[in-house]
């Protein structure tokens, strides 16, 4: 059963297709801005404009849905851009859904990259405050949804944030509007070309405080229901391939919709191991993505989402 392409078709246990990626995109202020990111070859930040010509093109690929990261042009120390109805996301989300209206538009939560300190909430004597933060990200959710966003996505990290989300978002109207949540978020060394991407490194110390322990697998499980019973409709593992026991942990304990981040630093592996001629990357990835799902995941975040698209048709 394994001597023909048609026969391995035939027994095939695992499915990837594009109807399961979702595909990034950072969004910047300014007007015909495409700017790359030196750590993430083939990955750009977009102007507003050029984000929707982008999207077009992602959702032609079979993608269907996107992850939004806005980059503002300030920062200060309470992240407020990051609830402006005016904000780079909010008026991204309204541009998308405008000239995409099938396009999934997913927003991530969080106020790292509009803390002039890098953290992902607000800080007093030098440690982020827990019960403030959550405060400012269910306003933050809230935002998006006006603007028109499908999906909010919660990834601070930050005790109690889903029911705070969940409770703002049903006594403001947008009782349908679905959470994936962050909820087993690891304090990863896989994330440098992000923070370069999303101008979100922290000031001083690090994130363990609020992220999870990379020797801890448990604890995901505990964390991803805890969010469930605060109202999340999916629950998130990132990374991905560096903790696909505990996708499956998550999905074989609690048996719902599970997510998982392929991120930034095990995209930029994949491409400088292509680069240099040390791996196939069309079948490093596809075979990496294979086995996210394979460990369990319903839908994978990939900056490698279009490309994958394209070499599955």
């Amino acid at each position: 059963m394994r001597r023909t392409e048609a026969l391995r078709d035939l027994v095939r246990e695992t499915e990837l297709s594009p109807r399961q990626l979702i595909q990034p995109l950072f969004v910047v202020p300014g007007e015909g801005v495409r700017e790359p990111v030196p750590s993430m070859p083939g990955v750009e930040r977009y102007s507003i404009n050029e984000a929707v010509e982008r999207a077009g093109e992602i959702r032609e690929s079979g993608v269907p849905a996107v992850l939004l990261f806005g980059v503002p042009a300030e920062k200060d120390e309470a992240g407020s851009g990051a609830y402006d109805d005016e904000g780079i996301v909010q008026m991204a989300v309204r541009a998308l859904k405008k000239a995409h209206p099938d396009l999934l538009v997913i927003t991530d939560v969080c106020l790292c990259e509009y803390t002039s300190h890098g953290h992902c909430g607000f800080v007093r004597d030098g440690e982020v405050d827990n019960d403030i933060t959550i405060e400012l990200i269910a306003k933050t959710a809230v935002s998006h949804a006006e603007a028109g966003a499908d999906v909010v996505a919660p990834s601070d990290m930050m005790d109690g944030r889903i029911a705070a989300v969940r409770s703002q978002l049903d006594e403001e109207g947008h009782a349908n509007v679905p959470i994936i949540a962050y909820a087993a978020k690891y304090a990863s060394a896989f994330y440098g070309p992000f923070r370069e991407a999303a101008d979100s490194a922290p000031e001083f110390g690090d994130r363990r405080g609020y992220q999870m322990d990379p020797a801890n697998a448990l604890e995901a499980v505990r964390e991803a229901r805890l969010d469930l019973e605060e109202g999340a409709d999916v629950v998130m593992v990132k990374p991905a391939t560096p903790y696909l026991d505990v996708v499956r942990r998550v999905k074989d304990e609690l048996g719902v919709p599970v997510a998982a981040y392929h991120v930034s630093g095990e995209y930029a592996a994949l491409k400088a191991a292509a680069e240099n001629g040390w791996l196939d990357e069309r079948r490093a990835v596809l075979e990496t993505l294979t086995s996210i799902r394979r460990a369990g995941a319903d839908m994978i975040i990939t900056y490698f989402a279009e490309a994958a698209a394209g070499w599955l048709r």
